[in-house]
């Protein structure tokens, strides 16, 4: 087996000494998609947020291909682990600008074909380029907010509930994208999921988290089982508004 791209080590995470996550262990390979789902205050972005160091982890919690996370520059370790949020926000002026936004800041500029070439990444014509940020629909700002993340070259992609906030035309759009890059790029997925229906489509193994715990684990047939042992779990986060949960 492939050393993993990604391991959690008996991560805790505690906000004003409430304890958030309990002891998170599991480890993802390279290029799998893993989602993880869970009830409201289960902790899924705050995992997200550990891992990416919006939240600094203890030391020796979290390992990207075998190294400490918290021993890396914070700038580096974020073009190496891209992250995608449920609320998309585009700075002001045209999609190319958004889409060069962290070359920008490294002071150097995206060539133009390289913006056509993320444009066309994500599924959108190269036209988009010239197009102010603020007429983009809800589907396409959310694919070109993944282009931006695309330009740094991720290895990994932190996905936080990417579509909840979309209609179910625009959802499908953005998870075949989504899957597309991970089978022709070998993108490395960790996608929180607002619903086990998306789960089901996109995901092959899950982690179900609740009370910042690791509840079950496994294939995705498994463990949404509708006759086995999680349903209870799966019932009651089924059962919340979970298109506006922010745990």
């Amino acid at each position: 087996m492939k050393s993993p791209k990604l391991e959690l080590k008996n991560l805790h995470i505690a906000r004003k000494q409430h304890p958030i996550l309990r002891g998170i262990s599991f480890a993802v390979q390279p290029g799998e998609v893993v989602m993880l789902i869970g009830p409201s205050g289960s902790g899924k972005s705050t995992l997200l947020r550990a891992i990416n160091r919006l939240l600094e982890p203890p030391q020796n919690s979290i390992q990207v291909d075998g190294e400490d996370i918290t021993t890396l520059p914070v700038t580096e370790l974020r073009e190496k682990i891209g992250m995608v949020f449920q609320q998309v926000s585009m700075f002001p002026g045209t999609v190319a600008e958004n889409i060069a936004h962290a070359a920008a800041l490294r002071k150097s500029a995206l060539p133009k074909d390289r913006i056509q070439e993320l444009l066309e990444a994500v599924s959108l014509s190269p036209k988009f380029a010239a197009i102010q940020a603020d007429q983009l629909s809800g589907g396409e700002a959310q694919r070109v907010a993944l282009a931006r993340t695309l330009a740094t070259n991720p290895e990994i992609l932190l996905l936080d509930e990417p579509t909840s906030a979309l209609d179910p035309h625009a959802t499908r759009q953005v998870e075949e994208t989504l899957l597309r890059l991970n089978r022709e790029r070998g993108l490395t997925l960790l996608w929180v999921s607002h619903t086990i229906e998306q789960t089901r489509r996109v995901g092959k193994r899950v982690i179900l988290l609740n009370q910042g715990e690791i509840q079950a684990e496994g294939r995705v047939a498994e463990v949404l089982d509708p006759d086995g042992p999680y349903q209870k779990v799966l019932d009651f986060a089924a059962g919340e508004d979970i298109r506006t949960i922010s745990s």
